[in-house]
């Protein structure tokens, strides 16, 4: 089986080329300013509140945008989107070079960038269904869609630990900023035929938004996914930004160390991307989802427990590994099982479930390691990973029993109740 497979269209190409770019430009500016918000407070909590900012309109938004997109042309809005955020990158270097950093700036620029994103995701998400022309393929894309993310991930932060350690902050902003340049020339490239989805003029975002959450309502077996995403989220997926923390103060670290925890997140989810990749159609997602909950909980256990840099570095490695592996089945069932009407509205609630709930959760593990000590703190959320899986595993059980049960064979003629 090919797992390039997807790469064969040129859209999707062109798509995937522009991204592996831009996304080592992204990941090395949230390295810098991950540092940066952390040696300018020395606190966790500031670093989950600048988290929290930066991604809480993915919370409040995603819903009213994916009603938004839905309707419109996914490829003009992320045009748009990457313009605008090439501008947020600009700022933000200009605010360095002149010397006006402070947590306010970071916190504002953040919010601003986390508004663009929130827009991007929804539209990007949806567009990747009109990459591909033959949508087998659909899975594969999403696949190595998340490859490229989590290469980036793997070779951004080891790139930018570099650069920040040897010139500073300002480098790493600057190369992201020019980062969004092969980024709008690939998108210029692109023949992108969308299916044309009309809207009545008396149609409205919010009666959008209502329409959607009825769909949703209506299929739980996505709904189910969503709220797993939705308690990850929240308790589990925010180990991420207390890694700056455990690189200083569980392993007396600096940037370096630091960029080493983020590559070994990174080398992990690409590896549960390439994995995926290799998904065979028919196979259980769902399952996959509950395996992998179980996984990321057992792995940050460990990690709490880690006594050694290069033991915590591979824990670091299988948490992330089981987060992609969860991340991406969930975004593959929903992709594929959505009605194309409904694909951007569903996938709003999928990003608020994963990017906006995040935000929180990082605000709320941030005060919780303030008060219990970094390492109590990944025991907890890695037990709460174990329970969540556990949960997911009886909803299955019982789910799988009410189909069994639901449609009961027929009498025979000679008995009746």
């Amino acid at each position: 089986m090919d797992i390039f497979r997807s790469l064969h269209y040129p859209n999707f190409r062109l798509h995937t080329i522009g991204q592996s770019i831009s996304l080592l430009g992204t990941w090395m500016q949230r390295i810098a300013i991950s540092w940066l918000v952390y040696k300018l407070t020395d606190s966790v909590f500031w670093l989950g509140f600048v988290s929290f900012v930066s991604l809480s309109p993915s919370l409040f938004f995603s819903p009213f945008i994916g009603s938004f997109v839905d309707g419109r042309s996914k490829y003009k809005l992320v045009v748009v989107t990457q313009i605008l955020l090439m501008i947020q990158a600009a700022v933000l270097t200009l605010v360095v070079y002149v010397d006006w950093v402070s947590v306010y700036w970071l916190c504002v620029l953040g919010f601003v960038q986390g508004v663009i994103n929130a827009f991007d995701v929804v539209s990007r998400q949806a567009l990747l269904v009109s990459l591909v022309d033959n949508k087998k393929d659909l899975p594969n894309a999403i696949a190595l869609n998340s490859s490229v993310f989590n290469a980036a991930r793997m070779v951004g932060p080891a790139i930018g630990g570099f650069l920040l350690s040897t010139y500073g902050e300002l480098v790493c902003f600057f190369i992201n900023f020019l980062s969004f340049i092969p980024v709008l020339f690939t998108l210029s490239q692109m023949k992108v035929n969308e299916i044309k989805v009309t809207k009545s003029k008396q149609f409205s975002n919010w009666e959008g938004l209502k329409d959607g959450f009825d769909y949703l309502k209506r299929s739980p077996h996505i709904a189910s996914l969503i709220i797993i995403m939705g308690c990850s989220s929240l308790f589990v997926i925010p180990y991420t930004s207390l890694l700056p923390a455990v690189a200083k103060d569980l392993f007396n670290g600096d940037e370096r160390t630091f960029s080493w925890f983020e590559s070994a997140a990174g080398l992990g989810a690409m590896i549960g991307a390439i994995n995926m990749a290799r998904l065979k159609s028919g196979e259980n997602l769902r399952y996959r989802v509950m395996f992998s909950a179980l996984i990321m909980g057992i792995s940050l256990l460990l990690l709490a427990y880690a006594h050694y840099l290069i033991s915590a570095l591979l824990f670091t490695v299988a948490v992330s590994f089981a987060m992609m592996m969860q991340n991406s089945s969930i975004n593959t069932y929903i992709q594929t099982h959505a009605v194309p009407a409904y694909r951007a509205r569903i996938m709003s609630y999928y990003v608020m479930a994963f990017q906006g709930i995040f935000p929180i959760g990082s605000l709320i593990i941030g005060a919780v390691a303030e008060g219990l000590g970094i390492k109590h703190t990944l025991y907890l959320m890695g037990a709460i990973g174990v329970l969540i899986a556990l949960g997911f595993y009886t909803y299955l059980r019982q789910h799988i029993h009410r189909r069994l049960f639901k449609f009961p064979l027929p009498l025979s003629r000679g008995h009746r109740s």
